[in-house]
């Protein structure tokens, strides 16, 4: 019998502008059984203080805690911050890596019937879009975004339709319901502020019979543990959730899915040891330079040990593909 979905209890209002009061119970589950996982600042912006990561004993799920409210979650996310960290994320992921993923992503996913149409959220720059027409000639791509590079997408053709906003908005659910063969999100649920709210509008936007494709960070990788606030995913303060496989995969089912992929090997990426080398010498910009050789030989490392990681719970991140089912 699927379990149904904890239904938190509103939090009162906090005297912070940009968090909410710590929760006492876990926003997955509802078990009070919570550790602090992560006490991490902002390592790009280097603003005082510290945000907090819990980890839910129950469950496994991983949340900030406090969260951030939706005025924070913009001034940390949108414009200034958005460009250091794609200044950040191109020392760590090279554009050519980034592609090279893009594809054997698209590659992996043929096994899915020709789509007609097809919905990437959070795609930013539209780079998968722009490499799965490659696998997916005759699919329409269009792409959703809270930023305006889904419409500078749209401009340079990778995209044939920019939606700017987010998923789960009722205005955004009801423009896409029924519009779609594909939905995917590659490393995007993470910073939704609701993971469920994100999935069921996921699914309103697919004909039945349609696929879902989800790939996040895994809460369960070993180096979360043994890298702490240096964990590339761990992302704050953008990071607001890490749903952990086995609850992802229940959830959907719940929600009349079938799950009919879950992949631990293809997701991971290389970047555990070189994106805390980064991580590090961002917080303390007077190593910078020195850290260069240091993260140049993490790098190497990330790339050597990879086919060993990606089989064993060093492997980063996951991928469900799950189906709509009909009816």
């Amino acid at each position: 019998m699927p379990t149904l979905p904890f239904t938190p209890t509103p939090l009162p209002r906090s005297s912070d502008p940009f968090l909410e009061p710590a929760r006492e119970d876990c926003p997955w589950c509802g078990s009070a059984r919570l550790r602090t996982r992560v006490r991490a600042g902002d390592p790009l912006r280097h603003r005082p203080g510290r945000f907090v990561v819990d980890q839910c004993r129950a469950c496994g799920h991983v949340f900030q805690n406090p969260r951030l409210t939706a005025e924070g979650f913009a001034f940390f996310h949108r414009d200034f911050y958005e460009r250091h960290l794609e200044e950040f994320t191109a020392r760590v992921l090279p554009a050519r890596t980034v592609r090279r993923r893009h594809r054997a992503a698209a590659r992996r996913l043929l096994a899915l019937a020709e789509a007609e149409s097809w919905l990437d959220v959070g795609t930013g720059h539209a780079r998968f879009p722009e490499a799965a027409k490659e696998f997916f000639p005759y699919t329409s791509f269009d792409g959703l975004d809270p930023t305006a590079r889904v419409q500078q997408a749209q401009l340079e053709e990778r995209v044939e339709e920019a939606h700017r906003g987010y998923l789960a908005t009722p205005g955004m659910t009801a423009r896409l319901r029924g519009r779609y063969d594909v939905v995917s999100m590659f490393r995007h649920l993470e910073q939704t502020p609701d993971p469920r709210a994100e999935l069921r509008a996921a699914l309103s936007a697919l004909r039945p019979g349609g696929h879902l494709v989800v790939e996040v960070a895994d809460p369960r990788c070993a180096f979360a543990a043994l890298l702490g606030r240096w964990w590339l995913p761990h992302g704050q303060p953008r990071h607001l959730h890490l749903v952990p496989l086995a609850n992802l995969c229940r959830e959907l089912e719940t929600l009349g899915c079938t799950v009919v992929v879950t992949d631990r090997r293809d997701p991971h990426v290389p970047y555990d040891l070189s994106g805390a080398v980064a991580l590090a010498s961002a917080a303390h910009p007077l190593l910078s330079a020195a850290a260069a050789p240091v993260r140049m030989l993490a790098a190497a490392l990330d790339h050597i040990l990879a086919p060993l990681f990606r089989r064993t719970p060093f492997s980063n991140a996951y991928r469900i593909v799950a189906r709509k089912d009909r009816g």
